[in-house]
């Protein structure tokens, strides 16, 4: 069994070999490739290089299209602060909708305009070339909350909630539009999954997110779903209180942040829901021991049942010693 195989009998509910192993690498996929996370956030072809090598070098049943939230963002004329050696960054004092009216005026991009959107479709499409059907190709999108904070600023975004809430829909809903677009253009190049990135959704509450967020998050995964794609729901942060709505949204695996309780969210989001995580990627994987991160994934592996992916809370953090994340592969391959 392949881990493009693997990964796809869990998402069904088939039998699989062994655990599927998904875990999120960016800086540190960067730096075993030995190249500066500006080339890998810029050049697909680096991005593609570093992820197939790190993922040979571990046994990752996948490859990644994702670097930064800031692509879409810089398509649409944002302001975006460049490292050297760091992801980039979106300025807020330079967001593109520091106007509401401005959201009217506001056109998607195209995805296949030369952009960096374009350029992670490219990078989609030559990890299919690469990995000829072996890997789980994985693309990667905002999601409509994640959007919204990009595009106004996050904490405008949370003001807006109470002060224009037909706002807040507004932009919801353009959010979701131009992420079909984009994920859809990115499944015509080779995605079998794409990710939904909705970090900003946990800084609100249940009732703000059963109410404008999650209508959006679900119109977003029935689309890529309707493309043929599955789905990976993302969302750093605490979590507890939108496990209810986030095992509804229909996305085919959820990820759980470290500070996210595994058992609880198998409570609330029931025994099919696949999940994902969640050792925390600094205390436990970076800092621990190849012992203790065994340990811990196990817990983890116990309180998810078999419906399960084996990954970190959130990204592999650079650094994190080689024998730390090894004793993480092996776990999934064990079991």
């Amino acid at each position: 069994m392949n881990g493009r195989e693997r990964v796809l009998a869990m998402f069904d509910g088939a039998p699989v070999d062994h655990l599927p192993l998904m875990p999120i690498t960016m800086m540190f996929a960067a730096d075993r490739c030995g190249v500066k996370y500006r080339d890998y956030a810029v050049n697909h072809r680096v991005l593609v290089e570093a992820q197939i090598r790190t993922a040979e070098e571990f046994g990752f049943d996948h490859v990644s299209a994702i670097s930064d939230p800031a692509r879409e963002v810089a398509d649409l004329g944002g302001e975006i602060a460049w490292f050297e050696d760091q992801p980039p960054a979106i300025v807020e004092s330079g967001v593109v909708l520091r106007e509401k009216a401005a959201l009217a005026r506001l056109k998607p991009p195209d995805p296949l305009g030369g952009g960096r959107m374009h350029d992670r479709v490219c990078a989609v499409a030559l990890l299919k070339q690469r990995t000829a059907g072996q890997l789980m190709v994985e693309g990667w999108v905002e999601g409509p909350c994640a959007m919204g904070a990009d595009l106004r600023g996050i904490n405008t975004l949370m003001t807006d909630f109470v002060d224009d809430p037909a706002f807040i829909r507004d932009l919801f809903a353009f959010a979701v539009e131009m992420e079909l677009a984009f994920a859809r253009a990115q499944v015509e190049a080779g995605a079998d999954v794409i990710g939904v990135g909705d970090a900003a959704a946990s800084l609100v509450g249940p009732a703000i997110y059963e109410e404008f967020v999650w209508p959006y998050e679900k119109k977003l995964v029935d689309g890529i779903r309707a493309m043929g794609a599955r789905v990976r729901l993302h969302i750093c942060g605490r979590t507890r209180k939108l496990f209810a709505g986030m095992g509804r949204v229909g996305a085919d695996m959820v990820d759980l942040d470290w500070m996210a309780p595994v058992g609880e969210a198998r409570e609330k989001m029931g025994p099919q829901q696949v999940l994902s995580g969640n050792i925390d990627p600094v205390s436990v994987l970076c800092k621990g021991t190849p012992e203790s991160v065994a340990a811990a994934i196990e817990e983890c592996h116990r309180q998810a049942g078999p419906r399960y992916i084996v990954n970190a809370g959130c990204e592999v953090v650079r650094n994190t010693p080689l024998e730390n994340l090894r004793a993480l592969c092996e776990y999934a391959r064990a079991h």
